[in-house]
């Protein structure tokens, strides 16, 4: 099947993922995650986009960008590449290191941009590393809440909250620690992957990948903190997979009755 062609936004700006090949870690250390904020500090120098976001998780990062004088896939492919090199020369290895094609989305509206912001922002949180999003050391976060310049272009985004800057940075941070139900891009991915599920090996597979995007384990899902990420996962795999409720219910460590009550709420 083709690869389907990439969006073209007409802002130019673009939420990025990309993931470690095979959903390997890319990040092993500080030092690992601190070449990559220099490398893309680097590109950026060199005026090759605006940098708004960046949040670099264990085995993906994001990045919300605008494209200036280069567009969108040769701007990653120089990030990426100029990474890999590293990596590959730092652990003695050879072969890829990204997943051979970097996600992207355009983003053509303020709400949605600072709504994507916030989603982006609140990874770590939600991957339980941390309670709040400025606690967090490998994103952009605690950039905004400080009023000098520094390598993220934050003006633009501040600018839609407030003119005043010590207000739109108070209101910047109280609309990130709103809580929300926001989902996009990577959250919607794991579920288009729910489609090609045929098997009982393959619906595990795709459990646990879902868990460990979330930072969970198998047995949290009967936690009631966990239960928007239960009844997500149930609602899915009797949705788009050819399993029975007993062998979902077998796989999610449930009884068959807790997959037909939920069910049939909808």
């Amino acid at each position: 099947m083709p690869r389907q062609k990439r969006k073209i936004g007409l802002s130019k700006i673009y939420h990025v993922i990309a993931r470690g090949n095979e959903r390997k870690d890319i990040f092993l250390d500080d030092e690992d995650k601190n070449k990559f904020i220099q490398i893309i500090i680097n590109k950026k120098k060199k005026n090759e986009y605006i940098l708004y976001v960046y949040c670099l998780m264990s085995n993906h990062l994001h990045l919300l960008l605008k494209e200036q004088e280069d567009g969108i896939s040769r701007i990653m492919s120089r990030v990426n590449t100029a990474y890999a090199y590293y990596f590959n020369k730092k652990y003695n290895r050879v072969g890829h290191v990204f997943q051979n094609r970097f996600k992207s989305e355009p983003v053509e509206n303020d709400r949605y941009l600072i709504s994507l912001i916030r989603y982006i922002h609140n990874n770590p949180v939600k991957a339980k590393i941390v309670n709040q999003p400025y606690q967090y050391k490998w994103s952009s976060y605690s950039l905004y809440l400080k009023e000098q310049k520094c390598i993220v272009d934050k003006e633009e985004i501040l600018n839609l909250f407030s003119p005043n800057k010590s207000k739109a940075i108070r209101l910047f941070n109280e609309f990130c620690c709103q809580q929300n139900n926001d989902t996009f891009m990577d959250y919607q991915e794991i579920f288009r992957e729910a489609k090609e599920i045929t098997s009982v090996e393959k619906a595990k597979e795709y459990v646990l990948r879902y868990l460990k995007e979330k930072g969970l384990q198998i047995e949290s899902l009967k936690d009631k903190i966990n239960k928007e990420y239960r009844e997500e996962l149930i609602i899915e795999l009797t949705e788009k997979t050819n399993l029975s409720y007993r062998e979902i219910a077998n796989i999610l460590g449930f009884s068959r009755k807790v997959i037909e009550k939920r069910v049939n709420k909808k």
